[in-house]
């Protein structure tokens, strides 16, 4: 099989992604391409070359973010739903609501494969995820729901976050806000899941305080090398 992955500029964090999901496409027997536009390339020509690059592909996926003046929603929609290997296109996201998840976005799909490896029951717990966005917080909230959680998405508007978090049974957060987190902040025993990815002085650190946390739950996902 072969996967396209379409890259817009020099972004030195796009750049890395980009790398990593090449070797690790290779690493599995898939080949594995990363075409590189401009920057300034636009819209209507950066879509043509989607629908070109997918009709030679088994799979197609766009990495985000794209630069200013690309609307994402336009050129997700332009890929195929049979060929959208990160879940993103409106029919796969679509399925994931009534269950589906053999596309589902890829962070979604990583942690409810990271609970179930470690034994953690979903069913019934109340989860509080923020961030919700259509890559993570969106699809992830309809994939608690889909094993019976009871679910609450918490963003920027959201008032008095503390009081939702301190019932969380179980906490994903995913916001790129370093050690935002505290200890204060989450109920004794419960888990968290940290998606978030920063850098302090050349170190990178996740949304969570992680050594005021840890002592207090009973499973934390470290960063990097968790989620």
């Amino acid at each position: 099989p072969k996967l396209s992955i379409i890259l817009c500029g020099n972004d030195p964090a796009s750049l890395m992604y980009t790398s990593m999901k090449k070797n690790k496409a290779k690493s599995v027997g898939i080949i594995a391409e990363v075409i590189n536009f401009e920057v300034s390339i636009n819209e209507e020509e950066l879509i043509k070359n989607i629908k070109r690059i997918q009709d030679q592909s088994d799979g197609v996926m766009v990495q985000l973010p794209l630069p200013v003046g690309l609307d994402k929603n336009n050129v997700l929609k332009s890929i195929d739903p049979l060929k959208d290997v990160d879940g993103l296109t409106s029919t796969c996201l679509g399925k994931v609501l009534f269950g589906d998840e053999k596309l589902a976005p890829a962070t979604p799909k990583g942690i409810i494969t990271l609970l179930d490896y470690y034994g953690i029951d979903i069913k019934g717990k109340n989860v509080v995820i923020i961030n919700h966005s259509n890559v993570v917080g969106k699809p992830l909230a309809m994939m608690f729901l889909n094993r019976g959680a009871t679910v609450t998405v918490c963003h920027e508007f959201t008032q008095d976050l503390p009081s939702h978090t301190k019932k969380a049974d179980i906490l994903v957060i995913g916001i790129g806000k370093p050690n935002f987190i505290t200890n204060d902040m989450v109920k004794n025993n419960s888990v968290i899941v940290d998606v978030g990815i920063s850098k302090i002085g050349g170190n990178i650190v996740g949304d969570v305080d992680f050594e005021s946390v840890k002592e207090k739950v009973s499973f934390i996902t470290p960063v990097p090398g968790g989620v």
